[in-house]
């Protein structure tokens, strides 16, 4: 009986499993969240960073400190372990600010680690020491086994959370915040702090361009997108000289390799040359274009990276998600908040100071402590002193203790007998306009934290410029730029199409095609249909055409006559065929039985032939013979009927003459955001193009390049100086600085070149040439200052350039612009923009020095 009551006690205090389960599972992620992977919005900071700043604080004698001695110092406070703790100081180490590092500390861009913790070094960064530690406004905890005090979070007097970055994976969440550029977060508090409006966009140490068109503050849904710079070192030769944040060099190589294995692109062979700098180079297979295999690495491979940030911190011991404004403002307030705690203890100290000077001037000047001299009891003394002071006790600033009494009856006689009062006075003086200042500092907090953070930009800003370049990116239509490894091949007759069939006949009007694109074949039947490229694949019997269809090509049109099938009457059609369903067939008769097709051209730019039309000769037609033009016809949808070419029997349709555009030229656009030209409307208008026509390019280092207008050709918008529609009749003025003689010249000249893809220097190659102004206008007038001796005062003159010099080959020198010395050459509008069909590119830029009137100035530029 005994043993059941005690069997059913047993059952009663039994707990289930899934309640223990669910209790401990949330008890671990919360403790995953709050103590691991994502920081405190007070700090910006992990727990084990924190830690790892912490005991490094206790190390610091200015000396570096072996990182095994750090990581066991650490290992007081972190409960995880030595290698935790030692990734982590390695990701601090490597962001360079607030541990100064000494050894083989690893590389972000390369990937390699650090050397073995006992072999490197690290003690705490100046700006560390200056903006992270300070005891008296630190809230401590004890640690992990109640032996130590640690702080609960550090009080940082600056956004360390987005000047490092962090990222961070929880049970069920995660964090990824963009570090950011020192220098502009600090403006950007500054400018908090006087009520205005800010942005922050991130920067990496690794350098390369930044499209933060989506960014949405850091907030989840937003989306970077990450590139390298990518140069042309010749037609041959690409050079990358940097990588995307995140990415390694070999996992850019790597990535590199297996689009080229995987035929999306075609190179030769990568070279990976960096050391101090970043260099890859990538040589080109032959006959493959630099601009379409630029696209291609930013397409297919790790030379674009697409990133996600995600801005969670913990407010209050709960994540929140938050945008990186919102996180600076908070950072900023913390910053003022400790300020002004750091303000407020100072002021305290200083009153304490204060008080005690005056008891201790009191104390010796008015002999109190003679009158102690009877006294016999410590209760007496005490007494005798304190009735002693009565009358000054108004003077303080709060009341005389017992403590304060028995500070002065600790002052050494020694002391007492060489007090000088003088010089108690000027202490007393410096006390009081120290606290004074405080007072002052408190009262205009805002300044006071404004100027704080001046000082720590002018203390640690120089070297800690922007690295990554903020661009607008285009959008690259990976068909387009997929390299074109495989040959179309067709079997019109059992309507098979690939790459695979190389015994039967090649679609040699296309070229090469690649893997990703897709064809578009259309059969005698009156269908067609567009499949993804593949080895081997049935599309119908009879094709009449196959090709590569491009989406959304809109000056691809379809000419077409066909016989209907139930009626016998013969229907002429222009159509075009711009996005479809993959792999679903599409009527372009009327859809009856027996209908076919009696003549079909494709036409890439529009044109319309004139063919002739010849009737059976049973039919009862007067005229069994005649020309129709397809330019009468109006483009319209594949869906169409069309319109009645005959209601008689056609015995054969045959060209007779080939046909003109019927869109004429090809409106061309530059966008000068991301130096790309489109059709699309974006940018500046160059004009309409057709056939043969070509782009003038002129860049600043003075050479100039005559390029076609595909759509994929790159422009580096930061080195042109003028691009528009080539005219052979144009006249180009310039005025370039020549480095041999020392003086400036102006020239005009057509260009006289035919090359194309090929720049041609028209100044100078001596040291210190430089182009200075260059334009297309045919009036053009330019604003120059000078000085005729180093002791007169400026001048400034205009020029008609058209009437300086008379137009010469472009490979000459030109006329002197002036005797006297040139400090400035401004160009003068001569024309109202609306009259100019080109785009002259002269923007106002830190890498020109040109003042905010778009004036070059010509001393900056390093030629005097």
């Amino acid at each position: 009986m005994e043993n059941n009551n005690q069997s059913n006690e047993s059952l009663h205090d039994a707990v289930l499993v899934s309640g223990m389960y669910e209790n401990w599972f949330l008890d671990y992620a919360s403790y995953v969240i709050l103590e691991r992977a994502v920081p405190a919005v007070e700090d910006g900071l992990k727990p084990v960073q924190r830690r790892i700043l912490h005991a490094m604080k206790e190390m610091d004698d200015g000396r570096y400190n072996k990182v095994a001695n750090i990581i066991g110092q650490t290992m007081q406070y972190h409960p995880h372990g030595d290698a935790s703790i030692n990734e982590a100081m390695v990701n601090m180490g490597q962001k360079d600010l607030l541990i100064d590092t000494q050894g083989n500390w690893g590389d972000v861009r390369t990937g390699d680690g650090a050397a073995a913790s006992r072999y490197i070094e690290a003690r705490l960064s100046k700006f560390a020491l200056d903006v992270v530690f300070n005891p008296d406004t630190t809230q401590w905890q004890l640690s992990y086994d109640g032996r130590k005090k640690e702080p609960v979070t550090l009080p940082v007097k600056f956004p360390l959370l987005l000047a490092q970055g962090v990222e961070g994976i929880a049970v069920g969440l995660s964090t990824k915040v963009m570090p950011h550029n020192f220098c502009e977060l600090i403006e950007a508090s500054i400018d908090l702090l006087k009520g205005k409006d800010i942005t922050i966009y991130p920067d990496f140490q690794t350098g390369g361009l930044i499209d933060i068109t989506q960014y949405n503050e850091g907030q989840r849904g937003g989306k970077i997108r990450v590139r390298a710079k990518i140069e042309e070192l010749d037609k041959k030769t690409l050079a990358i000289k940097d990588v995307p944040f995140g990415v390694t060099t070999n996992q850019l190589i790597d990535s590199i390799i297996k689009a080229n294995d995987s035929g999306k692109i075609k190179i030769k062979k990568v070279v990976d040359n960096t050391a101090k700098d970043v260099e890859i180079q990538v040589q080109l297979a032959p006959n493959v274009s630099p601009d379409i295999t630029i696209d291609a690495l930013y397409a297919f491979t790790d030379c674009e990276v697409s990133i996600s940030p995600n801005t969670c911190v913990i407010i209050g011991e709960k994540p929140h998600f938050i945008s990186v404004n919102e996180l600076l403002k908070i950072n900023t307030d913390n910053t003022v908040r400790l300020l002004k705690q750091e303000l407020e203890i100072r002021r305290a100290e200083l009153l304490e100071k204060l008080l005690y000077a005056s008891l201790e001037k009191i104390f010796i000047e008015n002999r109190i402590y003679r009158k102690i001299e009877e006294c016999e009891t410590w209760d007496a003394v005490i007494s005798t002193i304190d009735k002693a002071l009565d009358k000054y006790k108004k003077q303080f600033y709060r009341a005389i203790t017992v403590e304060d009494i028995v500070r002065l009856t600790e002052i050494k006689i020694k002391r007492i007998s060489r007090y000088d009062s003088f010089k108690a006075d000027e202490l007393m003086k410096r006390l009081q306009e120290e606290l004074e200042e405080t007072d002052q500092n408190l009262a205009n907090l805002t300044k006071f934290a404004i100027n704080y953070f001046r000082e720590l930009l002018k203390k640690y800003g120089k070297g800690r410029e922007r690295k990554t370049e903020i661009r607008t990116f285009n959008t690259i239509a990976a068909t387009a730029v997929a390299a074109a490894n495989h040959k179309l091949y067709v079997n019109r007759k059992e309507g098979f199409i690939g790459f695979g069939l190389k015994k039967d006949e090649n679609v040699e009007h296309i070229g090469d095609c690649s893997d990703i694109d897709d064809v578009i074949v259309f059969r005698r039947d009156g269908k067609c249909v567009v499949s993804k490229i593949q080895d081997k694949l049935f599309v119908g019997k009879d094709i009449i055409y196959a090709s590569v269809f491009k989406k959304n090509d809109e000056r691809m049109v379809y000419n077409l006559i066909y016989t209907d099938g139930k009626e016998g009457t013969s229907y002429v059609k222009r159509f075009q065929v711009t996005a479809v369903t993959r792999d679903r067939e599409y009527e372009l008769t009327k859809g009856n039985p027996g209908s076919k097709v009696l003549y079909f051209t494709a036409n890439p730019n529009a044109e319309a032939e004139i063919v002739t039309v010849n009737l059976t000769a049973a039919c009862k037609a007067k005229v069994k013979n005649f020309d129709f033009n397809f330019a009468e016809l109006e483009i319209k949808g594949r869906g169409a009927q069309g319109n009645i070419l005959t209601k008689y029997p056609v015995r054969k349709v045959s060209l007779k003459s080939e046909g003109v555009s019927t869109m004429g030229g090809l409106n061309i656009w530059y966008d000068e955001t991301i130096g790309r030209l489109n059709t699309d409307g974006r940018g500046r208008k160059l004009g309409k193009f057709d056939g043969e026509q070509n782009i003038l390019v002129i860049y600043k280092d003075g050479q100039y390049e005559l390029t076609n207008y595909e759509l994929t050709n790159r422009y580096e918008p930061n080195d042109i100086l003028l691009i528009e529609k080539f005219d052979p009749n144009t006249i180009i003025s310039a005025i370039h600085y020549d480095g041999n003689q020392a003086n400036f010249f102006v020239k005009r000249f057509r260009i006289e070149t035919k090359g194309v893809d090929k720049k041609f220097s028209f100044i100078s190659d001596a040291k210190g040439s430089k182009l200075v102004v260059v334009t297309s206008d045919p009036k053009p007038q330019v604003e120059v200052s000078f000085k005729k001796s180093p002791k007169d005062k400026e001048e400034t003159d205009t020029f008609d350039l058209d009437l300086l010099t008379k137009v010469s080959g472009w490979k000459a020198i030109g006329t002197k612009l002036s005797s006297y010395k040139v400090l400035r050459v401004k160009l003068l509008a001569s024309k109202p923009e609306k009259d100019i069909d080109r785009l002259i590119i002269h923007p106002p830029t830190d890498k020109d020095k040109k003042d905010e009137n778009g004036t070059m100035n010509i001393n900056q530029l390093g030629i005097f």
